[in-house]
């Protein structure tokens, strides 16, 4: 795994998202603040930001007293970006010696006043969009171990959470797995992986191999979806993701409360059959035998006896297991692994 982008990144963190006014672009804020909560200390938000994440307020003087080490960008807007009135304030954590941290689509270096208070300050820039280099070409020949890919009907449904959570419950019943990041917010918290947006086309399926190498047999990698091959916006790397994981199963990820494709009102969301069928179809391609054993459904939008109606009615339509894997746990869908898998554990 060495030719992956690794960070090393100092705690404990404060997580700045400045104005935002939809959870879907403070996902790595949030994202964060789900997996790795002991490493952080608050967050930083501008008057009008309609996005509370459910950690103390604090400014950087707060920060600095409080022994905060880094500042997170903790946003992920359409475009990867950074407001200009945002600037000031990382400017102010650079010059008081607070690690910038950021995973857009931009380079910290590149913003003269960040650099220089850095440069002054000792902080560091760290940019986590750093694809590595002298990735090859997808080969598409079959590599040992097992994968796990999540997929998903939209962006931003829960892909990341979902891998981070089957990962816990298959090691949690004696099934070794490792989670593979394969964006920024993935990479913050695993300490590697590639963020796989800022590959080039070509060269994303190679990128997949990368990620998820030759390992025991019997070992899963359950490696994060980006994307999703319904999305006029994104479908490109989610085919060359899936192209390149050579996933033996895969897990559809869903939010039902979406009313269209994110950003994209003029798309409707597809069913979740829908998206079981073409993630099988396309992934047939460098693995024949690829099988979905599960849905996981992002619930925070129903009522406890909604949700429960939902997923009953769900899996009953698709013959999967269908959990939240925040609320309920997957374990639904590791005992469904365990039966088409003849995985050997013991337990």
């Amino acid at each position: 795994m060495n030719d992956l982008t690794e960070v090393n990144l100092r705690a404990p963190y404060l997580i700045f998202i400045g104005d935002v006014k939809e959870k879907l672009y403070a996902k790595t804020g949030l994202g964060i603040i789900q997996w790795r909560p002991e490493l952080v200390a608050g967050q930083l938000r501008f008057p009008g930001c309609l996005v509370d994440m459910g950690v103390p307020e604090l400014s950087i003087e707060d920060a600095v007293t409080a022994g905060v080490k880094s500042l997170i960008i903790g946003v992920a807007p359409v475009g990867g970006t950074i407001p200009d009135v945002w600037w000031k304030t990382i400017e102010q954590a650079a010059m008081a010696g607070l690690d910038i941290v950021c995973g857009l689509h931009l380079k910290l270096a590149d913003a003269s006043a960040i650099a220089a208070a850095a440069e002054k300050s000792g902080a560091r820039l760290i940019d986590v969009r750093n694809p590595p280099k002298n990735i090859p070409v997808g080969s598409g020949k079959k590599r040992q171990g097992k994968r796990l890919l999540m997929v998903g009907t939209d962006c931003a449904v829960g892909k990341k959470y979902s891998a981070l959570a089957m990962e816990q419950a298959l090691n949690n019943r004696g099934l070794k797995s490792t989670f593979r990041a394969t964006g920024q917010t993935g990479i913050m918290i695993a300490g590697v992986g590639v963020p796989i947006d800022t590959v080039v086309a070509d060269f994303i399926s190679g990128t997949a191999e990368l990620v998820s190498p030759d390992n025991d047999p019997e070992h899963w990698d359950v490696i994060e979806g980006q994307g999703s091959l319904f999305h006029p916006g994104y479908a490109g790397v989610s085919l060359g993701l899936l192209h390149g994981s050579q996933p033996d199963a895969i897990i559809v990820c869903h939010d039902p409360s979406r009313e269209h494709m994110g950003g994209m009102p003029g798309y409707s969301l597809p069913t979740v059959r829908d998206c079981i069928d073409r993630n099988i179809l396309e992934g047939q391609l460098t693995n024949p035998a690829i099988q979905c054993v599960g849905i996981c459904v992002n619930t925070s939008m129903l009522s406890d006896k909604e949700r429960e109606s939902y997923l009953r009615n769900l899996a009953n339509e698709v013959n999967l297991p269908c959990v939240d894997p925040l609320i309920q746990g997957c374990d639904e869908i590791v005992t469904q692994i365990k039966n088409k898998y003849d995985c050997n554990t013991g337990s």
